[in-house]
């Protein structure tokens, strides 16, 4: 059965928010279907409309009962999803994919030192995979990544499309303080910690882009639907272009 061919489920969660969700898998196609509705959600222009969160297969829809009956809120998300396109379906423009012809201005470069004191994990995932530190950096480096969501902090962006040659499981132990901007592998996964938090994700370099701050409109560099390339830097350049020490 194709995704398209899914009717998407409209479930409780709690008493003012509805969770819309697409299908039981992860695929660009399937998140493609989350991103559109969330979309349209967003620019609908609903004042019961709270927040709108999209996930991996779902969308989180909240809304204020004060301003509605959930009966009521139920009916006008319900009308909204059916009047979005389904990339996928016969007689739409979407791709088989989800994507929809991505222009290189559209996509966001993620400017990375790697290894060394910005990747310190980067020589034991070349040793977890067989492959140099190298040929590490340059598969990571070469796929166009989807973010699917945003998550664990602000601005955290969970991405598909790691080339799987590259796969390493988290550490053991994680460390109390990963720096802002690095750039880590997390199993199948990879991301950017916008922000100095904890993290066992095996860290294989660094970014000087800012990814996140609460103070700016939008608070966030990237959001779910978003495509990346990282872009691979020297030393010099990421201090250039405003890396810390």
């Amino acid at each position: 059965m194709n995704h398209y061919e899914h009717s998407p489920r409209f479930l409780w969660a709690g008493d003012s928010a509805v969770v819309i969700q697409f299908g039981d898998d992860i695929s660009p196609l399937l998140a493609s279907r989350v991103h559109r509705t969330a979309g349209a959600l967003e620019s609908a222009g609903l004042p019961w409309l709270a927040e709108v969160l999209p996930s991996y297969r779902s969308v989180l829809a909240q809304f204020d009962p004060r301003l509605i009956s959930p009966a009521a809120a139920l009916e006008a998300l319900q009308d909204i999803v059916k009047t979005i396109d389904v990339p996928g379906r016969p007689g739409t423009d979407g791709d088989k994919d989800g994507s929809q012809g991505e222009n290189e201005s559209d996509i966001v470069a993620i400017p990375v030192c790697y290894g060394g004191q910005f990747g310190p994990d980067l020589v034991d995932v070349a040793a977890h995979t067989g492959l140099s530190p190298e040929e590490v950096i340059t598969l990571h480096s070469e796929p166009l990544y989807l973010v699917y969501m945003i998550g664990f902090t602000l601005g955290f962006p969970y991405l598909g499309g790691m080339n799987p040659r590259i796969a390493t499981p988290r550490l053991a132990t994680p460390r109390t303080v990963v720096p802002a901007g690095s750039v880590g592998i997390a199993g199948n996964q990879t991301g950017v910690y916008p922000s100095a938090s904890p993290g066992g994700w095996r860290l294989i370099g660094r970014t000087p882009l800012p990814l996140a701050n609460p103070s700016t409109d939008p608070p966030c560099l990237l959001r779910a639907g978003s495509r990346i390339r990282f872009v691979p830097v020297d030393e010099p350049t990421y201090y250039a272009m405003g890396g810390d020490q």
